[in-house]
Parts: structure tokens; C-alpha cells; sequence
């Protein structure tokens, strides 16, 4: 872990710019890991540890009406897409939680995202698979056992929580 507290404290001052910026965090991720995006967009909205105004982040996997309209009308590879397409502007971020790095709706995500000007943060395990070439922070855990990645992007989600709760706050 000690190896990823640099790229983590990066990813955090990351998201303190975006939002003195007045941009979004866009967040993304299938099965498990759409937990662990909600898990990042309600630390940011609701609060970490200390009582601070709220953060402008959003999770592209909760809208059901939206993800079953692309899903039917397009592809489930642009469930995310779309969404980043019609969202996401230069000044935003986009952070992909994805445990292979390879799945089709994850990394057009983080492509269109580039295409559109915002940031990309993946938090990945192994090499980051095919998402890793679209990211612009990378934040590996080093494993290729799903349990353990989703533990580490838990940790180095509460540890990004804890830095921009702190100047939130501040």
C-alpha cells in the first residue's frame, strides 16, 4: 500500500482542484464496484468524518431508467458512454472503479471522457487491463483477486474521503 499513497494523494488533490473549479466527479463501475462508485459519490455528497457542505458528484449506475433506455436502445457497453457524453465537461472528473480494467462499458467510458476534456481516474487492479490506456491517474491494487482489489479501493477511497472531507471543511 505504501507503494500507492502518492498516485492516492495525487487522485485526492485531484478532486479538491475540480471542485475549487466549480467541476463534477463523475463516478462508474459494474457490479461490485457500482457499490464502490456510490460508495465515493456519498462520502462526497453526504460527508466523510466532519459536517461540510456537500460536493457536486455523481454515480452514472443509478439511474435505472437511463441505464435500460441505452442498454435497449444502443448497448450495454454505452451505458456509460452516453451518460459521460451528455455530461461530463472540461473541469470534471471521471473515476471508473472496475477490478478486471476490461470491461467494453468501462473503458468507452473513460475514452469518451478524455474526448470530452475531463480527467479520468480509474481505480483498477493488476495492470488496469484496456482502461488503464484511457486514465490519466491510475490507482492499482495490487492483486488480481477481485475480494482484495475491492478492499483496496475501499481503503484508497476513504483515504481520497478523508483529504478533500478535511479541506471541505476547512
Amino acid at each position: 500500500m505504501a507503494a500507492l499513497l502518492p498516485s492516492v494523494e495525487a487522485a485526492a488533490d485531484l478532486l479538491i482542484a475540480t471542485f475549487s473549479g466549480g467541476g463534477t466527479v463523475y463516478t462508474l463501475g459494474n457490479g461490485g464496484s457500482a457499490a464502490d462508485a456510490q460508495h465515493l459519490t456519498g462520502e462526497l455528497i453526504g460527508h466523510y468524518k466532519r459536517d461540510r457542505r456537500p460536493l457536486p458528484t455523481v454515480t452514472l449506475t443509478t439511474d435505472a431508467t437511463v441505464m435500460t433506455c441505452i442498454a435497449n436502445d444502443y448497448s450495454y457497453e454505452d451505458v456509460f458512454a452516453r451518460q459521460v457524453q451528455a455530461l461530463a465537461r472540461p473541469g470534471d472528473v471521471v473515476a471508473a472503479f472496475t477490478t478486471s480494467g476490461d470491461s467494453p462499458n468501462v473503458v468507452t467510458a473513460l475514452e469518451t471522457a478524455r474526448s470530452r476534456g475531463a480527467v479520468t481516474v480509474l481505480f483498477g487492479g493488476g495492470d488496469g487491463g484496456a482502461a488503464a490506456k484511457h486514465a490519466d491517474h491510475v490507482l492499482l491494487a495490487p492483486s488480481s483477486e477481485t475480494p482484495r482489489i475491492q478492499e483496496i479501493h475501499t481503503l484508497m477511497l476513504h483515504m481520497i474521503s478523508e483529504k478533500v472531507d478535511a479541506w471541505a471543511a476547512a
